[in-house]
């Protein structure tokens, strides 16, 4: 990307000021970005490749890293408590499978139309849910902190964000995700709710809080804009991409799931569509698109990249994108197995922000622009 004038990204949220620029502050970096800044560095799930998810251990090490925001997936327990999970199951990132006193929990439940025989956060009070132990859910990652760290409440990762603010003399988000609404919802848990209100709660029910809410359903963004003036994020999923290039659209991964229930016919790739993009410009702030929506490649071969991101600027969308990894299974061959050849490619295309499990190679990339 060429070298031009110096911009400084200066926020004002909370009264600090965070300035992102490159290594060199005498040599800056122009953005192609929707406000002219430098791109958000989203810490996905925190520090997750380095650390368990959904950790304050792996928050922290995101936020250590330069993270602007951190980002947390949330599920509400039986007491109606927000906590950090990416699933509502528990098996696959605690250990919650190894203690006896929970085997009879073990049940089966429907989730986005899929049946999972699992363990549930909503069959579980916060305090049983502090008895877990955060693992690893990536097999190919390292499990030495398996078994050591607890499960948090969203309000502590507030509290966390907040306190490092002002540890750190710069703004650190949060950005949480409202997983599986309508299975909540079914279950009598009012999942949105209790996300405002803990918001609220915290100071930071307003445009200019440091809070992104993203979530992959529509009704819930959309009952959210008309209760709050929170900045808002429509998620845009896929199930895979197939040989020649093409994004898949089966389910469950192929449409919102508020409407599948409703009967409403429009899949994610519907939502990416001019039309779509107004219609979500009418109760979003942007969209959280999957990379190849972005970029699309063949087997693991680039092609060239979409008109999203323009498209969506046109409309005064941004675009954050997911998920950036540094395993070597994650890269394009055009990539020649390095990460932070993707982010700069992705950079240079004009992405708002990046949801990334590897904070300090995001910014390492957009330092090295």
């Amino acid at each position: 990307m060429k070298k031009a004038l110096l911009l400084l990204t200066v926020i004002g949220w909370t009264g600090l000021s965070a300035c992102q620029d490159n290594d060199d502050p005498m040599t800056p970096t122009t953005y192609r970005t929707l406000d002219g800044k430098a791109p958000l560095i989203i810490a996905h799930r925190g520090a997750s490749g380095l650390r368990p998810e959904h950790t304050l251990e792996s928050y922290q090490l995101a936020i250590d890293q330069g993270a602007d925001f951190i980002e947390s997936d949330v599920v509400l327990t039986k007491d109606q408590v927000l906590v950090c999970r990416h699933e509502p199951m528990l098996s696959g990132t605690t250990n919650v499978a190894q203690l006896p006193q929970f085997a009879s929990r073990k049940t089966t439940k429907v989730v986005d139309g899929v049946a999972y025989n699992d363990w549930f956060v909503s069959d579980f009070t916060l305090a049983e849910i502090k008895t877990l132990r955060a693992v690893q859910a990536m097999a190919d990652r390292s499990q030495q902190y398996n078994g050591q760290f607890l499960i948090p409440t969203f309000q502590e990762v507030i509290d966390l964000a907040k306190a490092q603010t002002t540890a750190k003399g710069r703004v650190i988000g949060v950005y949480p995700e409202t997983k599986h609404p309508t299975f909540h919802e079914a279950l009598g848990l009012p999942i949105t709710d209790k996300l405002l209100e803990i918001l609220t709660q915290a100071g930071w029910n307003s445009k200019e809080a440091p809070v992104y809410v993203q979530s992959f359903e529509v009704g819930n963004l959309r009952a959210l804009h008309l209760k709050s003036p929170l900045k808002l994020i429509q998620l845009l999923d896929a199930d895979d991409v197939d040989a020649s290039g093409n994004l898949v659209m089966k389910a469950p991964y192929a449409q919102p799931y508020d409407f599948v229930v409703a009967g409403d016919a429009r899949t994610f790739l519907d939502l990416t569509t001019d039309a779509g993009l107004d219609f979500i410009k009418t109760y979003a702030v942007g969209i959280g698109p999957w990379k190849p929506y972005i970029q699309p490649y063949t087997t693991d071969k680039k092609l060239p990249a979409t008109t999203l991101i323009e498209r969506a600027h046109q409309r005064g969308l941004a675009v954050h994108a997911y998920t950036f990894r540094d395993e070597s299974r994650y890269l394009l061959k055009d990539y020649d197995n390095d990460p932070q050849a993707e982010y700069k490619n992705f950079y240079s295309l004009g992405l708002d922000g990046v949801f990334t499990d590897y904070t300090a190679t995001a910014i390492a990339a957009k330092n090295n622009l």
